[in-house]
């Protein structure tokens, strides 16, 4: 699960278009099978630090199978 938060004036409508270049970034580290995921794509009004985007994810890592 990823959630994204943009630091966007109210009635921004590219939240999703902003997050979309870390999902493409993280099938293309993990492929397809293990890099799908759910996503958020929330607009605030101010991020901490006042970044332009801030990213959270859960990841389940399992080892390789001997």
């Amino acid at each position: 699960m990823v959630n994204g938060y943009v630091n966007a004036e109210s009635g921004y409508p590219q939240t999703t278009a902003v997050m979309n270049p870390f999902s493409v970034l993280i099938i293309d580290l993990y492929s397809t099978d293990a890099g799908s995921h759910a996503r958020t794509a929330i607009g605030v009004a101010t991020v901490p630090l006042n970044l332009p985007v801030v990213i959270s994810a859960e990841v389940e890592i399992t080892p390789p199978k001997p």
